[in-house]
């Protein structure tokens, strides 16, 4: 069972890696969110990158694929879990990809739903390549972030993910007449 501390934000790795901290506003309750978010294997839907959460017992195998198309895998523990308020995790010794994170739930002011703040701190795999082509990319992880915040949004308010998945782009095609 994860253990039951004052809330934490994702700080395992302070002088290395990436940070990235995003907030969204979701009209829905605190209750609601934290449960979506509490059972992992809703994450998928919403985490494009995620391939698949396997969990057992306090441990969580995540398999993901990074930008660029790399694989890779990890195992995970929560180390907070504060019903309605925040869930924090770090991946375990020996994991393919560094990571820590923390997602935290909060009313919105004015009864305006429930504000999530997102925070993922992570250091590339292959070392100084890997945090070389974090440079390269620049803003992607953050880009990346924000996306699943919106779908994550998405998905609560309406039960679905907008996708432009089978629409015409709306262009006129020129079709030449054969002789």
């Amino acid at each position: 069972m994860a253990s039951k501390q004052q809330p934490q934000d994702a700080s395992e790795y302070p002088e290395k890696g990436v940070k990235i901290t995003k907030s969204i506003t979701i009209d829905r309750p605190v209750d609601e969110l934290y449960a979506f978010w509490h059972d992992e294997t809703n994450l998928p839907a919403i985490f494009g990158s995620v391939e698949s959460v396997q969990v057992t017992g306090d441990t969580k195998h995540w398999m993901v694929t990074l930008p660029g198309g790399m694989k890779t895998e990890f195992d995970l523990e929560i180390y907070t879990d504060v019903p309605n308020e925040v869930i924090s995790w770090r991946s375990l010794e020996g994991s393919d990809l560094q990571n820590a994170g923390s997602v935290r739930f909060r009313p919105a002011p004015a009864n305006r739903g429930t504000e999530v703040q997102l925070t993922v701190q992570f250091i590339p795999p292959a070392g100084v390549i890997g945090q070389a082509v974090v440079k390269l990319f620049g803003e992607v992880p953050q880009q990346y972030i924000g996306q699943y915040l919106r779908e994550f949004k998405q998905q609560m308010e309406t039960g679905e993910i907008a996708t432009i998945d089978g629409q015409t782009s709306g262009r006129e095609e020129k079709v030449e007449a054969q002789k």
